[in-house]
């Protein structure tokens, strides 16, 4: 397993829509290990494939609480099947935005489809911070980031001020 460098805000590749996977295979098994690791050493409790160059629909989560055994979780090409109408708020953070954090509000439940490691058709309900995480790392496999569900305002200085620590950095912008 190999630790990943992370993408961050703002360069474009974090816009970028992925593609599915076509086979679950051990090179998709290695990419998923590889992200669970980069993720845990960051650390975070998601990522996505795009998050570390990789334009994919792969994610893994990782919600246990600290102190509790680790419950990595893999969703290959997963879809959204349903949400609630009810609604949660949760502050909310991103591996590729480092150090900002903002309230968002998501559907407070959801059922998503998706492959597992081994290629498997699954289901799961989720709710509380499960699916919170789950709705963020969707997006970015759809070119959004959480940043794009607050206000244009804060989304404009959050913008403004990781574009500037990208040209200090020599990185690219979006």
């Amino acid at each position: 397993m190999t630790i990943k460098p992370l993408i961050i805000l703002p360069d474009p590749i974090l816009r970028q829509v992925s593609a599915p996977l076509e086979t679950v295979n051990d090179e998709a098994r290695r990419l998923a290990d590889d992200m669970l690791e980069t993720m845990y050493d960051a650390p975070g409790i998601g990522l996505a494939a795009i998050q570390i160059g990789v334009p994919r629909r792969m994610l893994v989560l990782d919600v246990s609480k600290e102190g509790e055994a680790k419950t990595p979780l893999v969703f290959i090409n997963p879809e959204i099947v349903t949400t609630s109408d009810e609604r949660s708020v949760y502050e909310e953070g991103c591996l590729s935005i480092p150090d900002y954090y903002a309230e968002v509000e998501r559907p407070a439940t959801l059922t998503v489809r998706y492959l597992d490691r081994d290629g498997k058709e699954r289901t799961i309900d989720a709710d509380g911070l499960l699916a919170t995480c789950l709705q963020h790392e969707i997006d970015h496999l759809n070119g959004v980031l959480f940043i794009d569900h607050i206000s244009k305002l804060k989304r404009d200085m959050v913008i403004r001020k990781f574009t500037k620590a990208a040209k200090t950095r020599g990185a690219k912008a979006i």
